[in-house]
């Protein structure tokens, strides 16, 4: 639901900073259709911290007094304290959080706050405010991976002899350990990590100075505005400054994708959770019950994470929707840009935290995933290599392990309790070694290579992945 903000009009007291244009002010209704400060005034702090870099720019640049300069950032500091403290009073009548934050330095300092748009625009204010925004944004959802990181680290470490099936098509495949698996997730929300830290560099170019589409005729230092406010440089072209939002879309992007792998993660608790698998247990605090079957405990936080992942989805499309027809330059459309990117961020960041949490309330029922590899014929690859160890084709030996899966399964046993007399009927180059290649332990520990499942590759995975977080 919206904000709901005073609709005070737009009255001789207060008037529209284009209103001089019209003949008559806008209808109540276009007047709530086109404010965007139910939700953009969530950038008022950063929409400060650009306008006092603007205004110091113009200082410098002889474009405004020293007198006026410390007018302004007295009255901004006042403004950021009321807002900080809830005793800003919003108006919808003023449209956006940029006129909103204006209209009261004017009311503040006079003729000084009147003197802090020279030389820019809303269009590159806005622009710079949502790369701000962004920035910190992007700052702190890495550190959120980070800490969903190092849970996973240690719930690896502490599993790294954990025995459990391996799938594929979501049916037994070969042996793997608890630890390795949950390593997979830990690459996966590396490279979210990276593909976040890529983004930032794109985000960080500042627009302002491109001013409403084609720059200014006031000698600003578009280069140190960018300095003082943190960015990595400019952008080189007023009107893509004002006009594109790739850097939001990209965001976006990387955000659905972090968002599927958590919801991987979620779906896979899920299934483990059921008593069909039983491979884990999640904490009663992560849990609900039923209104009416007293039994039931649901996985309801790992079943919300799957959820909210099309949401994030849904912001991706709406923003590479917005832009794809939009000539140059700024367009109204852009102030459609904002909700769903800052949706999408705070549902990122709010499942990131509650996964990080969540993690540590997940408990490995070791002797249940033990039991699944029994039912699967997971050391029937195993087997294979084995025989083509012997000097048996490859094919052959795939095909004589296939016919020994068909001939324990039909006995309800398992390839490992078939005799040796047995398993030469499929294959006689079978010796009396042979049942040692039909271990589950023995399958992990001979996969010792980087990357493999082997205990010693995935504490060396696990140091490997602390030395990369350590850098970070």
């Amino acid at each position: 639901m919206k904000d709901e903000l005073p609709a005070d009009g737009t009255s001789a007291a207060h008037p529209k900073k284009w209103s001089g244009r019209f003949a008559e002010p806008l209808d109540e209704l276009t007047q709530r259709y086109t404010a965007s400060v139910g939700f953009d005034r969530r950038l008022a702090l950063v929409d400060i911290r650009g306008s006092l870099a603007h205004a110091r720019m113009l200082a410098r640049a002889g474009i405004l007094s020293a007198t006026d300069l410390a007018d302004i950032e007295q009255g901004l500091a006042e403004i950021e304290a009321e807002i900080r403290e809830g005793r800003f009073a919003w108006s919808i009548a003023l449209e956006d959080v940029h006129l909103n934050i204006e209209r009261r330095l004017t009311e503040r300092v006079g003729e000084a706050g009147k003197r802090l748009h020279t030389g820019r625009s809303r269009n590159d204010q806005v622009a710079t405010d949502l790369r701000l925004w962004l920035r910190d944004e992007i700052d702190g959802l890495a550190e959120l991976l980070r800490r969903v990181q190092e849970r996973l680290l240690d719930m690896a470490e502490a599993h790294v002899d954990t025995l459990m099936p391996g799938f594929t098509h979501l049916q037994v495949a070969q042996p793997v350990t608890f630890g390795h698996h949950l390593m997979a997730y830990v690459e996966m929300f590396s490279r979210d990590a990276a593909r976040l830290a890529d983004c930032r560099g794109r985000v960080n170019r500042l627009p302002l100075g491109a001013a409403a589409l084609a720059g200014t005729t006031f000698p600003i230092d578009r280069e140190w505005v960018a300095q003082a406010l943190g960015f990595d440089g400019i952008c080189e072209n007023s009107l893509d400054a004002v006009s594109d939002r790739d850097f939001a879309v990209e965001f976006l992007a990387a955000a659905a994708l972090c968002m599927a792998h958590v919801s991987r993660m979620a779906e896979e608790f899920v299934l483990w959770m059921n008593p069909r698998f039983g491979f884990i247990d999640i904490a009663d605090r992560f849990c609900t019950g039923s209104s009416i079957m007293p039994q039931k405990k649901n996985p309801d936080v790992a079943e919300l994470m799957r959820g909210k992942t099309g949401r994030v989805y849904g912001s991706l499309v709406a923003l590479l929707t917005l832009i794809k027809g939009q000539p140059l330059a700024y367009n109204k459309d852009n102030q459609e840009d904002k909700e769903p990117l800052f949706d999408a961020a705070d549902t990122l960041a709010d499942t990131l935290r509650i996964l990080a949490e969540l993690l540590g309330g997940v408990s490995a029922r070791p002797e249940r995933m033990r039991a699944a590899l029994e039912e699967g014929f997971a050391t029937a690859t195993d087997l294979a290599d084995y025989l083509v160890r012997q000097g048996v084709p490859f094919r052959d030996a795939h095909e004589a392990v296939a016919q020994a899966v068909r001939a324990a399964e039909s006995s309800g046993r398992t390839l490992e309790s078939l005799t040796l007399g047995e398993l030469k009927r499929f294959s006689d180059r079978a010796g009396d070694d042979v049942h040692a290649s039909l271990s589950a332990a023995g399958s992990v520990a001979a996969r010792r290579h980087a990357g493999g499942t082997a205990p010693e590759a995935v504490r060396a995975a696990i140091a490997r992945a602390r030395a990369r977080l350590s850098r970070r």
